[in-house]
């Protein structure tokens, strides 16, 4: 049953058991999906990755039940067609005490799990399309007079046109602006640029550290957490790129000297000394010709991200958690 997404209010757990968000506008599918989970507990969050690696794990949670929970509510995120199977299947079993919301990005017209949501009366299918400029204009605008911040027009049209149609974007960029500006009300264009990208590039920055030193679990969180844009992915993918060729120098030294100390202190140029402890743990868990082999898919997925535009963020995302999982140089 098709819903509009601005009857989402509508809406209710206890009555509908599964429910299908998808659209790009990730930051309006957060916010209606945080609505849906206030005071909810017992709450699991799976990419689809995860369950189609371990479909007999998902099929076990599901089964398991306490007389001390209240009813599970899971999230699927990052869902596409390749799911659907699973999510039939699961319905023909009638599971009533659960239920499950996913999140997919972009879903053609002819996609399975579209379709199957939009004509069965007792599921709920919602599109989020982009927000228009108007819309973000008039969000900014509130935001920046309840907090007293002082942001020309232009400035505002600047931050608006970065956000690519989603509220989620607009809403981490204003929270940038917010604690920049805690000590003064003003900030410049100049400033608004610096502050904007730099924030974004260490946000993917540390989530490609994470992937590299294969911490599987904290790199699943990131990208949970996170709602990158489709702009976002070809920078994810570059920054990606950047440090592995990084990472190839050292393990190629560390397989000479096989001394990690002094692979990172002649490391040229310096490493950071932040940054020391998890580029020790990403040369210890690769070996060069991993390396190597990633660095040529890196620039296959670049290619399939600007041959493939209406779904680059579940590429990036799958690529990562794949590389973040796989056999490590300890395990040889």
């Amino acid at each position: 049953m098709i819903f509009k997404s601005n009857e989402t209010n509508k809406i209710d757990l206890n009555q509908y058991n599964w429910v299908l968000f998808y659209g790009k506008n990730d930051g309006a599918k957060n916010e209606i999906i945080t609505k849906l989970l206030l005071k909810k507990e017992n709450i699991l969050k799976y990419d689809e990755k995860e369950i189609l690696d371990n479909v007999e794990i998902f099929h076990n949670e599901l089964r398991s039940k306490s007389l001390f929970e209240n009813k599970k509510i899971i999230i699927i995120n990052r869902a596409t067609d390749k799911i659907f199977n699973i999510i039939e299947d699961l319905l023909k079993k009638n599971i009533t005490e659960t239920s499950i919301i996913i999140n997919a990005e972009s879903l053609e017209k002819k996609s399975k799990l579209r379709i199957f949501f939009e004509k069965k009366e007792e599921l709920i299918c919602v599109a989020f399309y982009p927000d228009t400029k108007e819309t973000l204009s008039k969000l900014t605008q509130n935001f920046l007079r309840e907090k007293k911040i002082s942001v020309s027009q232009s400035d505002i049209n600047l931050l608006i046109n970065r956000c690519n149609g989603d509220r989620g974007v607009l809403s981490n960029e204003l929270e940038k602006i917010e604690f920049f500006t805690m000590n003064k009300k003003k900030i410049s264009t100049e400033n608004l640029l610096k502050l904007t990208n730099l924030i974004e590039n260490h946000s993917f920055s540390e989530l490609i550290d994470n992937c590299l030193a294969k911490k599987r679990k904290k790199t699943l969180d990131m990208l949970n957490e996170n709602a990158f844009s489709t702009e976002d992915c070809i920078t994810i993918n570059r920054i990606f790129l950047s440090k592995a060729k990084k990472i190839l120098k050292l393990t190629q030294a560390f397989e000479k000297n096989k001394n990690l100390e002094q692979t990172i202190s002649e490391a040229q140029p310096p490493i950071f000394w932040k940054d020391k402890e998890i580029v020790k743990e990403q040369v210890c868990k690769w070996k060069s010709n991993q390396i190597s082999e990633l660095i040529y898919n890196l620039s296959e997925i670049e290619l399939q991200i600007k041959k493939n535009f209406s779904n680059p963020i579940n590429i990036i995302s799958n690529f990562i958690l794949e590389k973040s999982a796989s056999t490590s140089n300890s395990d040889l």
